[in-house]
């Protein structure tokens, strides 16, 4: 892969992630149901991922494996209260509340791998805390909008202890079969839930939920990985942070989500928070940990 086509694969990628939250927004069926499909279309792409990028890298150890199975319980709670957030206050509201992910990666990691966390970035969780409240007029869980982005706040968080997990568990296993790993187990964790609402589930959900699973998870992840082989680190990460601008703009053109002049001040602020603490970590790191399901 050439460097104009890593390029071009990181921003499809990251806009595909970006899509997730109008995927889940078109689809009728709940929040579950929603995240249950994407599972399953995602195992089937990330199968044929496999045999496409095939790794030499070591099978997982037996520790690994325990952290991947619990990764997979984070993926599917992240999942959920994303979509949870999606129907509550809309796709703008969810995606800038799951971006303020990076401001608990750092808090998470300063305490968890007892990092020093220098000034600076302390003051990128303070922005992002800024953006936050900007995001919202009023603090009332009777709110929609107030209960969508917590529900949003929250699917950040779980997303933050979910990258942190992996960056512990994954080192030397293959993404692409730790992200099936992890898709497997929220499928097999929510099945018993659910299966028996699969029936009722309207076709125009089963393709929303197809596009979800192979190119919001399974190709996209694909392609983050295959880019990762060409692009810097901290080349991915900035790119990444753009993936709130393309669900936002995409949620203004097909549902008339029109943000507010607050909501985009504060969004701007989150995603500029965002790109810098990607870009500060990264310039002290040679190596990314890759965003395994990552939903939105």
């Amino acid at each position: 892969m050439t460097h104009r086509n890593a390029l071009l694969a990181i921003h499809f990628g990251a806009l595909m992630f970006g899509l997730s939250g109008i995927f889940g927004k078109l689809a009728t069926s709940t929040p579950l149901i929603i995240a249950l499909g994407r599972a399953g279309f995602a195992v089937a792409a990330l199968i044929v991922a496999g045999q496409l990028l095939r790794s030499t890298r070591a099978r997982a150890s037996l520790r690994q494996r325990v952290g991947l199975l619990l990764g997979g319980l984070l993926l599917g709670a992240h999942w959920l209260t994303f979509f949870l957030a999606v129907k509550v206050a809309g796709v703008g509201i969810a995606t800038l509340g799951f971006a303020s992910f990076p401001a608990f990666t750092v808090l998470l990691e300063g305490m968890l791998f007892r990092e020093r966390t220098r000034p600076v970035e302390f003051g990128m969780v303070a922005l992002v805390c800024l953006g936050l409240l900007l995001v919202t007029p009023q603090f009332d869980l009777a709110s929609q909008s107030t209960l969508g982005l917590v529900y949003g706040i929250l699917s950040g968080f779980l997303f933050a202890v979910l990258s942190l997990l992996n960056r512990a568990v994954t080192r030397g296993v293959d993404p692409v079969q730790a992200a099936l790993w992890q898709n497997g187990t929220v499928l097999l964790c929510f099945l018993p839930f659910s299966w028996s609402s699969l029936p009722a589930v309207p076709a125009m959900d089963w393709l929303w939920l197809a596009l979800l699973g192979v190119l919001c998870t399974g190709l996209a992840h694909s392609l983050f990985v295959a880019s990762l082989k060409v692009l810097k680190a901290r080349t991915t990460a900035v790119i990444f942070a753009l993936e709130p601008v393309y669900g936002i703009a995409f949620a203004w053109w097909l549902f008339d989500e029109q943000p507010t002049a607050r909501m985009l001040v504060g969004g701007a602020l989150i995603i500029l928070a965002s790109v810098i603490t990607s870009r500060l970590k990264t310039a002290t790191e040679t190596t990314a940990v890759s965003p395994l399901g990552k939903a939105p």
